[in-house]
């Protein structure tokens, strides 16, 4: 089955086109930073109007490199949620329309599955279960994965996402917009020992999350610090480090609760440095593995939809003629796909 990925959840146009047979034939992608990056974030309006921009071309960029045709499609998925919901109206109005136009199923995709299930593209995918840390910009969540579909919660920020941290902790620090890689790159020339920030609900049972004290540290410190002029990459070193610490120490303490001994980190601060020699050090000691996307599939694409989409369209799960997005979307409430 060859199927086109959409993705327009945020401030990224992703497409591809993935076969069950061949795997990954082409993926493009348009970033919107700069059109945002006066604003210090994505204005959702702006976000969708350039969705609707990018898509056609491309899709004839796309479908060029991936040398098929819109007649060679076997399925359409895009992105129902979760994400804003005037970006992912555009995604799903094209994507069914396109599904409609060329007789062909269409199928709307779970963001954070496409993530959880990015790793899968890769040459040596994860085989089930395992434990999977969804970590970006929107979500922190830890889930074991026994299969697609076959989802358990274990934790979950309570508050401010990891990602949502370090972007917050960039406007303090004045940095520029995104603010997450801003931060890892000003960290570089820190003493991350300088400040001792806290590692939030370490201190507790459990494996939920909670970042919003951290980042309220981070503002007591920038208030307090008499000589903090001077010392702005220390603080960003040093908040860097109690995020991983938390994230890395919570995915120890989810294999040993579970068993399982491989662990899944996908999302947009699965890219970061620090967070992947960490897991490695802790993997390494419990005789673990750990798997990540490929880089350019971190953040949001269109490579996640299409392979996520494709399993399910494989599995006989169709979308009607109606059109639905869902901004907010549990994924504990995911079906587990007929042939699972």
């Amino acid at each position: 089955m060859r199927v086109l990925g959409i993705e327009t959840s945020c401030d990224e146009t992703g497409l591809a086109v993935y076969d069950s047979e061949r795997g990954l034939l082409a993926h493009s992608l348009y970033s919107q930073i700069a059109l945002h990056a006066d604003y210090g974030g994505v204005v959702p309006e702006l976000a969708s109007r350039d969705h609707v921009r990018k898509l056609i071309p491309l899709l004839r960029e796309l479908l060029a490199g991936a040398g098929t045709t819109l007649d060679e499609l076997d399925g359409v998925a895009y992105t129902a949620g979760p994400g804003l919901a005037g970006a992912l109206m555009v995604g799903a109005v094209f994507g069914r329309t396109l599904a409609w136009s060329l007789n062909i199923p269409a199928v709307g995709v779970h963001h954070m599955e496409g993530h959880l299930l990015a790793p899968m593209l890769e040459e040596k995918p994860p085989a089930f279960p395992f434990v999977a840390l969804l970590v970006s910009g929107g979500h922190t969540q830890l889930m074991r994965v026994d299969g697609i579909g076959r989802y358990e919660l274990l934790g979950e920020s309570i508050d401010d996402a990891a990602g949502e941290a370090f972007d917050k902790v960039a406007k303090m620090l004045k940095l520029d917009y995104p603010g997450g890689p801003a931060v890892a790159r000003l960290a570089e020339s820190g003493d991350a020992t300088r400040f001792d920030f806290p590692r939030p609900m370490l201190d507790r049972p459990g494996l939920d999350f909670s970042f919003s004290g951290l980042k309220t540290s981070v503002m007591n410190a920038l208030n307090t610090t008499a000589d903090y002029a001077g010392r702005p990459a220390d603080i960003a070193a040093s908040f860097q480090a109690a995020a991983v610490d938390t994230l890395a120490r919570k995915c120890e303490r989810a294999l040993k609760q579970t068993g399982v001994r491989r662990l899944v980190v996908a999302g947009g601060v699965s890219a970061n440095k620090l967070l992947r020699a960490q897991l490695a050090d802790m993997v390494s000691r419990r005789q673990a593995e750990v798997f990540y996307p490929a880089l350019p599939f971190c953040t949001d694409n269109g490579a996640m939809i299409a392979f996520a989409g494709c399993q399910r369209l494989l599995a006989g799960e169709r979308q009607g003629t109606d059109i639905k997005v869902r901004p907010r979307w549990p994924m504990t409430e995911l079906r587990t796909p007929a042939a699972s």
